[in-house]
């Protein structure tokens, strides 16, 4: 074990200097690598053939979209795990089949009627997949979509409601999580369920800390709600210890164990949990905030499946329609964050706005129609979900590029290319390739699972060329760090390629 300990760290070394040498390079001097084609051939060759991968697999394509000559290709057809670069085929046909100004829609209706200032009826929130309920676009103020709703009841000159809190999302199936998604994700806010209605990511956000007075750990959850239990099973450990806190929502329940330690001089901890029906939890939370805002409510939040009647919208008055910010800015965050939920309620949105049906395997019917007229050959592709959480999902390298050169002449490529990780700027790819000609350059979709990484996108040669590459790796077995370097390095030795 120590000798190959050894090599691993020796390898590491070995591929960060050539970045680390580019750091001190004087920017004022540019230094390229001047090459024939087959020469790059031939080093990429020797980088791929890394001793450290040799059980694993790579999967390379990388094509000018100038001239359509390859610069190298590595199994380009074999099909591979892609991770979340999976995404990159729903926010492409997201953008192809809903449009980029496209906003999600949740309808507010009053089932009842006006009696002076009281509602008599129901209030119902019929959702339609918005996945921006939450302060991500409303600076952190989880709250603020909500309140808006309050003040606009208010305006309205309502201030009680005399029957429920009514949540529909009908408009998707019940089906929360993805197909083939490991049974231990569902507490972790990278799982998040879908659900036509979300709010928070459908997540609580826990603070662990030590309070100063007694020592003791204890946890504060937001939104304040008594829809989640804790149970609190963290120790205080010294300072010289280490802190690991760990969180486990029991299946099927909204019952929260935190577990593990934290130092007694830690920073406070914060991380995330699932919660179990995402439509019940948003209608409790929503109903804390009428309360708040002064609106009396007689009722009970409640989930439309557990109505012993069928909503009638025909008998109700829509009081007012919420609109999401549009899906350019939507896929941004899918792309550049890497977030799975809002992948998830972008293919099933998909499904119910083509197919009048919002499930996964309608999103991905049309998916793979646009995707075939696009010109991609999904012979072999396997679709089940629109993240990449999921194992059964595989595509081609070239499957890859294909679509990224199809998008890169689309009227919607503007959006596309902004949605992705900038090298050395944001997303998840803000600290790779940091100080060097990739910085900057290189706009790519990262992807990872155990035993996965993946990487593709777009950059731009020493003389300006711009290319297409798709870089995966499955079934290895060494520190994650080493193949995202090799990943790196190909990008770097783009950045710097002019032909000779």
């Amino acid at each position: 074990m120590g000798s190959k300990f050894l090599i691993t760290i020796m390898l590491a070394f070995l591929i960060v200097l050539p970045i680390i040498a580019q750091q001190s390079v004087n920017d004022t001097i540019p230094k390229y690598s001047y090459q024939t084609l087959p020469e790059f051939w031939s080093q990429l060759n020797d980088i791929f053939n890394d001793p450290n991968f040799s059980n694993a697999e790579w999967g390379v394509a990388i094509q000018s979209l100038v001239t359509g000559e390859y610069f190298y290709k590595r199994n380009e057809d074999k099909l591979l795990m892609p991770a979340s670069n999976l995404k990159l085929f729903t926010t492409a046909a997201g953008l192809i089949l809903l449009g980029s100004n496209y906003k999600f829609s949740t309808n507010i209706y009053m089932n009842g009627k006006f009696d002076g200032p009281l509602l008599s009826g129901d209030l119902v929130i019929q959702g339609r997949g918005d996945p921006t309920i939450s302060g991500r676009f409303y600076n952190d103020d989880m709250y603020k979509v909500f309140d808006d709703w309050a003040d606009s009841l208010k305006n309205m000159g309502i201030d009680e409601i005399s029957g429920n809190i009514i949540g529909d999302d009908n408009q998707f199936d019940d089906v929360g999580l993805g197909t083939g998604w490991s049974w231990d994700y569902e507490s972790d806010w990278f799982a998040a369920p879908t659900s036509a209605i979300s709010f928070n990511d459908n997540c609580v956000n826990l603070s662990v800390f030590v309070n100063k007075q007694n020592h003791q750990p204890e946890i504060s959850i937001e939104p304040l709600t008594k829809y989640i239990i804790i149970l609190n099973k963290v120790s205080a450990v010294p300072n010289d210890s280490i802190t690991n806190i760990n969180v486990y929502r029991d299946i099927g329940t909204n019952v929260v164990t935190v577990y593990g330690t934290i130092k007694e001089n830690s920073d406070t901890i914060k991380t995330f949990v699932t919660v179990n029906n995402p439509t019940q939890f948003a209608m409790v939370v929503l109903k804390d905030v009428l309360r708040r805002k002064g609106i009396v409510i007689d009722g009970y939040p409640i989930d439309v499946n557990d109505m012993s009647q069928p909503l009638d919208y025909s008998k109700m008055k829509k009081l007012f329609t919420q609109y999401s910010p549009p899906l350019s800015e939507i896929v941004k965050v899918i792309n550049k964050n890497s977030q799975n939920l809002f992948a998830e309620q972008l293919l099933k949105t998909i499904g119910l706005e083509t197919k009048n049906i919002g499930t996964a395997s309608k999103g991905i019917e049309s998916e793979e129609k646009i995707f075939r007229e696009m010109g991609i050959n999904t012979e072999g592709m396997s679709i089940v979900d629109g993240s990449g959480l999921s194992r059964l999902d595989l595509c081609t390298p070239r499957q890859i590029i294909d679509l990224l050169s199809y998008m890169y002449k689309s009227k919607y490529f503007i959006p596309f290319y902004n949605s992705l990780p900038i090298a050395g700027i944001d997303g998840s790819l803000g600290t790779r390739m940091q100080n060097t000609k990739a910085q900057g350059n290189v706009r790519a979709k990262t992807g990872f699972l155990e035993g996965v990484r993946s990487l593709s996108g777009y950059a731009f040669t020493g003389d300006h060329e711009p290319v297409v590459f798709s870089i995966i790796v499955n079934n290895f077995n060494v520190p994650v760090k080493l193949a995202e370097n090799i990943q790196d390095l190909v990008c770097l030795r783009l950045a710097n390629f002019r032909r000779k």
